[in-house]
């Protein structure tokens, strides 16, 4: 078994869609960034490439790539997952924090974990997604962009104990 942790953070501007874990989310403001900027997905992207030693999301879809500009997040997601997969990993666990002061995220957890456990084919139940604030600290408290961390353990197809 292997373990990787991801990390993403982007600034909350007006004219943008918010989405997280593929779930676009009623707001006055978005995320910003080169694809849909869900942090969701990318802190989980680079929790299995990092658990696999496979490169972080920046070596593997880079901004200077015209084809990710606004490019579903749960598909660059798909992507890693198929070449970590194919170095011998399946998906052990997800679990992940979104931290933000807006808006409110419980009722679109279910459907997050549910978009994340299938692009890495994953049991539902093997995937957790938690909402917390900053307590309106910094900038993420004072509500100027959304964090999030993600931590996967990915173990090798066929190997045991």
């Amino acid at each position: 078994m292997t373990v990787g942790i991801g990390f993403d953070t982007h600034p909350l501007v007006p004219g943008r869609r918010l989405v997280l874990g593929g779930v676009e989310i009623p707001f006055e403001k978005g995320l910003e960034g080169h694809s849909d900027a869900d942090v969701l997905a990318h802190a989980v992207i680079d929790a299995i490439l990092g658990a696999a030693s496979a490169g972080d999301i920046g070596s593997c879809f880079g901004i200077d790539n015209p084809m990710y500009r606004n490019v579903s997040s749960l598909l660059l997601l798909k992507e890693a997952f198929q070449r970590v997969e194919a170095l011998g990993y399946s998906v052990g666990h997800i679990d992940a924090t979104i931290i933000a002061e807006a808006p409110r995220l419980g009722p679109y957890i279910t459907q997050m974990r549910s978009n994340l456990a299938e692009m890495v084919g994953a049991a539902v139940e093997e995937v957790s997604v938690k909402a917390t604030t900053a307590n309106r600290m910094g900038t993420l408290g004072a509500g100027g962009g959304i964090a999030c961390l993600a931590i996967a353990s990915l173990g090798r197809q066929g190997v045991t104990g």
